[in-house]
């Protein structure tokens, strides 16, 4: 089995409260349009009207040459992670990119494809099966940004 993640709680609460981004920087206030704004913390889409945050974002504990950052939605009033068993943000695109990682946050070669969105669960579990790898992480197959880390439940 396995489970969706959004970004950690805290990286939320501290990018809302001011804190920097993964590049240093505040993030930017700005009003979503209702289309492709998934909030990276809830893993729902952000509704048109509402206040919603974009900064850089890091998924990984430490730089190095595989620690990936991107442009990300934030929930500009606090959110909560989402608990459910297939989230919403990942039913706005056709597809999505899907990379295992090892324990030392390392991109497991020969692991990355373009996978459609009704097969992500199905994709992300194979990964998972295999010792090596210890989280999937879904990024957009179009502009790379990262959407939300997949585990073993």
């Amino acid at each position: 089995m396995i489970a969706f993640h959004g970004m950690p709680q805290a990286d939320a609460d501290a990018l809302r409260a001011g804190g920097p981004d993964a590049y240093g920087l505040p993030a930017e206030h700005s009003v979503s349009d209702g289309a492709g704004n998934p909030c990276r913390c809830c893993l729902r889409s952000i509704p048109k009207g509402a206040a919603m945050l974009i900064c850089a974002y890091k998924p990984f504990s430490a730089n190095q040459p595989y620690a990936e950052t991107g442009p990300i939605f934030l929930c500009a009033e606090a959110c909560e992670n989402s608990n459910a068993p297939f989230p919403e943000v990942l039913t706005s695109s056709p597809d999505y990119l899907l990379k295992g990682y090892t324990a030392d946050e390392r991109i497991l070669y020969g692991t990355g494809q373009v996978t459609a969105s009704g097969d992500v669960a199905a994709y992300a579990a194979s990964l998972l099966a295999r010792e090596e790898i210890a989280f999937v992480d879904v990024r957009s197959a179009r502009n790379n940004c990262w959407q939300a880390r997949i585990t073993r439940r």
